[in-house]
């Protein structure tokens, strides 16, 4: 019998300015900040960036979470809500947030 339980992804699709000073920096602090919140699961990113700046780039990152109660939680996370102030300062130019319910899934894997 399959034991597989839903639970909700948030994917952060996004194009970053030309300011890139203390953006890696702070996404390594936030997710080893979200690694410790209630209810997180897991996370995956990538970007199509090829050059050595990441200016008109677009990232995709998508965090993984039991619950909307804990979405709405980080997303109220204090150091999480400055991190964000400063995207939208600073790093990005634009960015879309969506938030899934995951209800299958299943993966390939050559061995």
């Amino acid at each position: 019998m399959n034991n597989f339980k839903p639970y909700y992804a948030v994917i952060f699709t996004s194009t970053q300015s030309e300011v890139t000073e203390g953006y890696s920096e702070m996404a390594e602090t936030m997710e080893n900040l979200a690694k410790q919140h209630e209810g997180y699961l897991g996370i995956d990113s990538g970007s199509n960036d090829t050059s050595t700046t990441r200016s008109g780039a677009v990232g995709i990152t998508v965090s993984y979470w039991e619950s909307i109660e804990a979405i709405k939680s980080w997303k109220a996370n204090t150091e999480h809500l400055l991190a964000q102030q400063k995207g939208r300062e600073q790093w990005y130019n634009w960015y879309n947030v969506r938030i899934c319910k995951v209800e299958r899934e299943y993966e390939f894997k050559l061995d």
